[in-house]
């Protein structure tokens, strides 16, 4: 009897080594794969690494100088808008657009199930595919412009406008997005339990009233890691307007994703390419800390 506790702990040990067993080779293509870019870019950024340099390895520490540079810089400022646009007009749609299809699929109905695995064929397409799909819809010929014509409208050159590039390819973003948000409110909507509406209904509460009162506070997690994850996915978008429009015309459609590749790997300023995409790296890791901290605050209640 004296030795059961040494041999619980010894086996106990054992489990602990299997376990990091098990997620070392997971850590270690993080670590690779993840990890040492990203620190790989840090430092970059921190430097003048140009095509010009590049080669015979002559490059310096400038210190903050590529930051001072990029955020002085009128064409960052705008792409740094047209990102903030593109990334809120995406999300409210989305979100809104998801919700009430998720509410509208939650229910038993007959197709229920069919329907709702039709409109997740738009998130299954690679994003390549949505791009040159978008391009063609917005084309001069394009379908959209097509049935525009139909009613005695001329429709614009949607993506060779200023005004009107941006417009198409939130479109074509939010035919993404909607199902991806529809599948996880749908989720936790299911979760519900089914007695708390029936029982709020017995003390005389209306729809809005359980609406309001119930869905969205039961569902708070859901809602939270939804905007979440479509926050990222839309931040950090780069193939959808490289494919569509190449961030074109006159940098209209241009985020932090497609301006970071084009000093990179068309200027060949790649210290500064790194800088947009640290830039781009710090905004989403500090919308990361507030959702850890909403999480953990809705851990304490």
């Amino acid at each position: 009897m004296g030795n059961t506790p040494k041999k619980m702990k010894s086996v106990s040990q054992k489990q602990t080594r299997e376990g990091y067993a098990f997620i070392l080779p997971a850590f270690i293509y993080l670590l690779v794969v993840v990890g040492y870019p990203i620190v790989y870019n840090f430092v970059l950024s921190f430097k003048d690494l140009n095509v010009q340099n590049f080669k015979l390895g002559t490059s310096k520490f400038v210190g903050f100088q590529n930051y001072a540079e990029i955020l002085t810089d009128p064409k960052f400022q705008l792409i740094f808008r047209n990102t903030i646009i593109f990334t809120v007009v995406c999300l409210v749609f989305q979100f809104s657009v998801g919700f009430l299809l998720a509410i509208f699929f939650s229910k038993k109905f007959t197709l229920a199930g069919p329907v709702r695995g039709l409109l997740l064929i738009g998130y299954m397409m690679p994003m390549s595919v949505t791009g040159l799909l978008g391009q063609n819809i917005f084309s001069n010929t394009g379908l959209v412009n097509d049935l525009l014509s139909k009613i005695g409208i001329a429709g614009p050159e949607w993506l060779v406008n200023t005004h009107t590039a941006l417009i198409a390819v939130i479109i074509m973003n939010c035919w993404v997005g909607i199902p991806f948000n529809m599948l996880l409110l749908i989720s936790g909507l299911t979760g519900i339990s089914p007695e708390i509406y029936e029982s709020s209904a017995l003390d005389g509460a209306t729809k809005f009233q359980q609406f309001r009162y119930m869905t969205l506070p039961l569902m708070k997690s859901s809602i939270a890691a939804t905007l979440m994850l479509g926050f990222i996915y839309t931040f950090r978008a780069f193939d959808l307007m490289y494919i569509m429009t190449s961030g074109g015309p006159l940098n209209s459609t241009d985020v932090l994703g497609t301006y970071s590749y084009e000093l990179s790997f068309t200027q060949f300023q790649f210290s500064k390419g790194s800088t947009v995409a640290i830039i781009l790296f710090i905004c989403l890791f500090i919308v990361g800390l507030f959702y850890l901290r909403l999480l953990m605050k809705e851990d304490e209640e």
